[in-house]
C-alpha cells in the first residue's frame, strides 16, 4: 500500500509540477525535442506501436493469458488495467489539461488521429504499465521479463509523445499510476499458478 501511494504521490507532483510556469516550458522543450520527428522509420515505429497501451489491447492480451490456461493472471491485469483506465478518465475531466497539439497546432507534428479527452495522465502508457507489472507478477516472471515489459511500456510512453499528443510530464504521471494501481491490485508480490 506504501509503494503505491508513494508512486500516485509521485504521478500528482508531476502535474503539480508541469502545471507551474517553470515546468511548462521544460515539459513544452522536451516536448518539441522527441516530437521533432527522427526520420520515416522513426514515425512508422512509434505509430505501429502507441495502441500497445489502449485498452483494446490490454483485452487482447488478457484473452491470450486466459487461451494459454492463466485465467487468473488474465482476470486480474485486465482488472488492474481497466481500474487504471478509469481513473486516468476521472484524472482528465478533473485536470482538463490541453493536447500539445491544442496549444501550438503550428508547431507540433501530429502522426495520428486527434484522440479524445484531455492531456494528463497519459491513458496509454498508464493501462499498459498497470497491465504488464500485473500480469508479470501473477506469471512470476523473472528480472528480464519484467525488464522488458518495463521497456515496452517507455516506449508506448515515448511514442504518445513523439507522436504529438503528450507532453513528457503526462506519459510519466500515467506511467507512475499505472504502476500505484498495480502495486495496490489484488495479487500480492507472490506469483499466482495456473488457473
Amino acid at each position: 500500500l506504501a509503494k503505491g501511494a508513494l508512486l500516485a504521490g509521485g504521478a500528482a507532483a508531476i502535474g503539480v509540477a508541469a502545471s507551474r510556469p517553470g515546468g511548462r516550458e521544460l515539459d513544452a522543450a522536451l516536448f518539441a525535442d522527441v516530437n521533432a520527428g527522427h526520420g520515416a522509420a522513426s514515425d512508422r515505429l512509434f505509430a505501429g506501436v502507441t495502441e500497445l497501451g489502449s485498452v483494446f489491447a490490454a483485452g487482447a492480451g488478457a484473452g491470450v493469458l486466459a487461451l494459454a490456461g492463466r485465467r487468473r493472471a488474465a482476470i486480474r491485469a485486465i482488472g488492474a488495467a481497466g481500474a487504471t483506465w478509469l481513473a486516468g478518465q476521472a484524472l482528465k475531466k478533473l485536470i482538463d489539461r490541453p493536447r500539445p497539439y491544442e496549444v501550438d497546432p503550428e508547431g507540433t507534428r501530429l502522426l495520428i488521429a486527434e484522440p479524445r479527452g484531455t492531456s494528463w495522465p497519459s491513458s496509454h502508457p498508464a493501462v499498459l504499465s498497470a497491465f504488464t507489472l500485473t500480469a508479470a507478477r501473477e506469471l512470476g516472471l523473472g528480472r528480464m521479463p519484467r525488464a522488458a515489459l518495463t521497456g515496452l511500456d517507455l516506449v508506448v510512453a515515448t511514442s504518445r509523445v513523439y507522436l504529438g499528443v503528450h507532453y513528457p510530464s503526462d506519459v510519466s504521471g500515467g506511467l507512475l499510476m499505472g504502476r500505484a494501481i498495480a502495486a495496490v491490485w489484488p495479487g500480492g508480490a507472490a506469483p499466482a499458478g495456473r488457473g
